[in-house]
């Protein structure tokens, strides 16, 4: 290493020693955390099986009771949330952003505490951040969310997967020096010692090239429009419609050529198995393995939901439908 590097990796030092040191004197880290922590909430929902945990994190995001999280698995039901206060709320989903792994839910509830969703700079590597959350479910009341302290290690783009299945996210993700990944997690807040929100953490997942564990955050920048967009009313999820049609009148897998996977539980995701030749879903592009996620701008949580909303649909009417494909998000239309 000649000497010009030298200092200059010596000089970097000194200046992220020297913004440490500052940033420790202007903001008192105990009262960022007292503060950030009443922000954060608990989410429980579904999973218990197949070692699937039922909980994750979240955070305010308006006064009004808006609450970001991680769009997973747990929000399969209708979720629980548990405030820092240890008040619990029924919560519904309001929407979500299946490209950016977000969702959006709504308590009852006024005059709470929040972050504010405000243009930031983008955090640079060296960023001190606390990460605070409900990992390993250790907080069930009202016990204090967890807090970790690191520094972002970088940013980069995420090429992750979960199981088998490649992330639907794969955009920019904030690197952590700091142990996020773990169970429950998910969903909770990234902030700088000043308190402002940076960053919502990531869910368990591996490097697709290495397999190790990722440690990250989704960048507050690249949330901030479509929280906005919800908290606002503009992407609301619509309540699924309860007036069905005659069979004989109305869309069903068969009218469209879909053969679903078995639908052997209460909660069976809307898988495709196969695609009948020549059908509207064959003529849409649509193949074994894409899991459906909505029917026009009703969220589908599992096969009853999804044959329900067909029901409500006239034959002579096209399907709006969003699907998983991989790492890929579509929008298909299908067409009898």
């Amino acid at each position: 290493m000649n000497n010009k590097i030298r200092c200059m990796i010596v000089a970097l030092l000194a200046t992220l020693v020297l913004n440490t040191a500052t940033l420790r004197a202007q903001y008192p880290v105990k009262k960022t955390i007292q503060d950030a922590r009443r922000k954060v909430v608990k989410v429980y929902g579904a999973g218990g099986l197949g070692g699937l945990e039922a909980y994750q994190s979240g955070f305010l995001v308006s006064p009004e009771g808006h609450i970001a999280t991680a769009w997973s698995y747990v929000l399969d039901v209708d979720p629980v949330v548990i405030l820092d206060d240890g008040r619990r709320f029924e919560a519904e989903v309001v929407g979500f952003e299946p490209q950016l792994e977000l969702a959006v839910l709504k308590i009852e509830a006024g005059d709470l505490p929040y972050f504010a969703i405000r243009e930031v700079p983008p955090t640079q590597a060296g960023q001190p951040v606390l990460a605070i959350s409900n990992l390993f479910n250790i907080a069930t009341g009202r016990e204090p969310a967890s807090v970790m302290q690191g520094y972002v290690a970088g940013v980069a783009e995420l090429d992750a997967r979960s199981g088998v299945f490649k992330s639907a996210y794969q955009g920019e993700v904030l690197i952590l020096d700091l142990v996020a990944n773990n169970p429950g997690a998910a969903g909770g807040a990234l902030v700088t010692r000043a308190g402002e929100l940076v960053g919502m953490l990531g869910k368990e997942l591996r490097d697709a090239r290495s397999g190790a564990w990722l440690n990250y955050a989704l960048p507050a920048t690249t949330l901030r429009p479509r929280l906005l967009a919800i908290v606002s009313g503009e992407a609301i999820v619509e309540p699924p419609k309860t007036e069905l049609l005659a069979r004989d009148k109305s869309h069903n897998f068969e009218t469209l050529g879909l053969l679903m996977v078995p639908n052997v539980l209460d909660q069976t995701p809307a898988y495709v198995d196969a695609v009948v030749p020549k059908s509207p879903a064959d003529a849409a592009g649509l193949r074994p393995d894409d899991l459906i996620l909505l029917v026009g701008k009703v969220r589908i949580e599992n096969q009853d939901r999804l044959l329900e909303q067909l029901r409500s649909i006239d034959r002579r009417d096209p399907v709006p439908i969003v699907l998983q494909r991989g790492s890929e998000i579509l929008s298909l239309r299908l067409v009898r």
